[in-house]
């Protein structure tokens, strides 16, 4: 395992303003590692993603609170954490089809196919939230 060589943690609520503000904290912190634009680009889209499935899905109807958590590593690499507390997901693999969506209107769907890459893993359980990850390296 490589060595951590930084980390940090927001906390904020689950106010949709705070997508952008989690996508550019994370960006200047991960901008230590000389990420390409491209790869910088990549990792503020999956905050964002993250971000706004907490919001829509997890407390659809309440506010509550997103923790982004992130580990620089040695060798260029990181890992990104976003976790909630809202309501959960019962079936893990059916969200993770192609515009599955657990809310009332289709306008809210999206295509998971995002998600479904070979560094990011999701876990779920009902009503106990959700925490998304992804671990990147350039190596």
């Amino acid at each position: 395992m490589r060595a951590v060589i930084n980390k940090m943690s927001l906390k904020f609520e689950s106010h949709s303003v705070n997508e952008a503000f989690a996508r550019q904290a994370v960006g200047a912190f991960v901008a230590q590692l000389d990420p390409t634009m491209e790869e910088l680009g990549d990792i503020k889209t999956v905050v964002s993603e993250a971000v706004t499935n907490a919001i829509v899905h997890g407390y659809a109807d309440k506010c509550g609170f997103i923790t982004v958590t992130v580990r620089l590593f040695e060798g260029r690499a990181l890992e990104l954490k976003v976790k909630d507390a809202g309501c959960g997901i019962e079936n893990v693999e059916q969200a993770r089809q192609p515009m599955f969506t657990t809310a009332t209107t289709r306008a809210a769907a999206w295509d998971s196919r995002s998600w479904r890459h070979s560094r990011t893993k999701c876990a779920c359980a009902p009503r106990r939230g959700r925490e998304r990850w992804l671990r990147w390296s350039r190596c």
